[in-house]
C-alpha cells in the first residue's frame, strides 16, 4: 500500500467517525423537540410525515440511482426500512408516556443488543464468535441500570415487574429495532451502494409508518382534525420546525451519513458511538426543560453507560494485555 493510499484511508475513517458523532449529537438533541411536537400531532403521523419529507429529499438527491436499483438493493432497503420503522414506531409511541432522558438512555441499549444479534446464525458477520464474558457483564449492568432508571424508589422486584412504565417498555422495543437496523446495514453496505440503501430504507420506512398511522387512526383526515381542534392553535411553528429538522436533517441527511459510515466503521463501533446519544439528550433536557436526574436515577444511568462501556471496551483492553 502506498503512503498516499494509507493517508486517504485514515482520512476517510476519521471523517466517518466525526460525521457519526455529529449525527448522534443531533439525534440526542431532538428528543426534546420531538417530545414537544407530539403535543400537536399523533406520534405515528409525525413519523409518517417526517419520513415522507426525508424520502422526497433523498428521491431528488439520489435521482440518478433509480435506474440502477437491483433486486438485492430492493431487498436490503426493505429489510433496513422495516427495522427503522419498528425503531421509530416504538420510540415515538413511548415518548408519549416517558421522559426524553429515559427514552434516550433506554434507546442506548442498542449497544448491548448489537453484539448479541451479530453472533446469531444468519445475522453473524463472517468470523464472529459467541459473546464474550464481558458482554454478559455489560448486559447485567445495563439491566440493573434500566431498573433503577425507570422504577419508583424503594420498590420491590415484584412491584418493578408489575409497574414498568408503558413508555419505557415501548422504548425497549425501539432499541431492538434500531439494533437490527445497525446489523442490517452492516451486511447491506458491503453489497449495495450506500445511496441506494439510504434512499430505499427511508422509502420503505415511510410506507410502513404510514400504514401504522392509518391503522391506528383509520381516517387520514383525522390528522387535520387533530391539528384544528380547539385545544390546538392549528399547525404550530414548533410542529413545522420539528418536522423540518427531523425530516431533512435528522433523517434524510443523518441516515445517509450512517449508511455511508457503515462501509468503514464496524457495527459494534457504530453502537459505541450511539451511546453518546443519551448524554446529549440529557444535556438538552437539562438546558431546555430543566430536567434533573435524582441520585438513584443518575446511578441507574451510570450503570447503563457502564454496561455499554464494559461490553465494548473490556474486550479491547483484554486483547492488549
Amino acid at each position: 500500500m502506498t503512503p498516499h493510499a494509507s493517508s486517504t484511508k485514515i482520512s476517510r475513517n476519521a471523517m466517518a467517525h466525526l460525521l457519526m458523532i455529529a449525527v448522534v449529537v443531533l439525534w440526542g438533541a431532538t428528543f426534546v423537540l420531538v417530545k414537544a411536537a407530539l403535543a400537536d400531532i399523533a406520534p405515528q403521523w409525525f413519523n409518517s410525515i417526517r419520513m415522507t419529507i426525508a424520502f422526497l429529499c433523498l428521491a431528488l438527491l439520489y435521482r440518478s440511482q433509480w435506474r440502477q436499483l437491483t433486486r438485492q438493493a430492493w431487498l436490503a432497503g426493505a429489510a433496513a426500512g422495516a427495522c427503522l420503522a419498528a425503531g421509530y414506531f416504538f420510540q415515538t409511541q413511548g415518548l408519549l408516556y416517558t421522559s426524553p432522558t429515559n427514552s434516550a438512555f433506554l434507546t442506548a441499549l442498542v449497544v448491548i443488543l448489537v453484539p448479541f444479534l451479530a453472533s446469531l446464525p444468519g445475522l453473524r458477520p463472517p468470523g464472529a464468535g459467541l459473546p464474550q464474558w464481558t458482554a454478559w457483564v455489560g448486559a447485567a449492568l445495563a439491566f440493573l441500570g434500566v431498573v433503577l432508571l425507570t422504577a419508583p424508589a424503594g420498590a420491590s422486584w415484584k412491584y418493578v415487574l408489575d409497574h414498568l412504565n408503558r413508555g419505557d417498555l415501548l422504548t425497549l422495543g425501539c432499541a431492538l429495532g434500531f439494533a437490527l437496523h445497525v446489523i442490517t446495514l452492516a451486511h447491506a453496505t458491503q453489497k449495495v451502494r450506500f445511496e441506494q440503501i439510504a434512499l430505499l430504507q427511508i422509502g420503505f420506512a415511510m410506507l410502513f409508518l404510514t400504514t401504522a398511522a392509518l391503522t391506528m387512526q383509520p381516517s387520514a383526515l383525522h390528522i387535520f382534525a387533530d391539528l384544528s381542534a380547539p385545544k390546538h392553535s392549528g399547525i404550530t411553528f414548533l410542529l413545522v420546525f420539528a418536522l423540518a429538522v427531523t425530516g431533512i436533517v435528522a433523517t434524510a441527511a443523518a441516515f445517509s451519513i450512517q449508511t455511508w459510515a457503515q462501509q468503514t466503521i464496524p457495527a459494534t463501533n457504530i453502537a459505541v458511538i450511539l451511546t453518546l446519544e443519551p448524554v446529549f439528550a440529557w444535556l438538552t433536557s437539562y438546558v431546555i426543560l430543566h430536567e434533573r436526574l435524582g441520585l438513584r436515577h443518575g446511578f441507574g444511568a451510570f450503570l447503563v453507560l457502564g454496561g455499554i462501556l464494559a461490553t465494548e471496551l473490556l474486550p479491547r483492553l483484554q486483547n492488549r494485555a
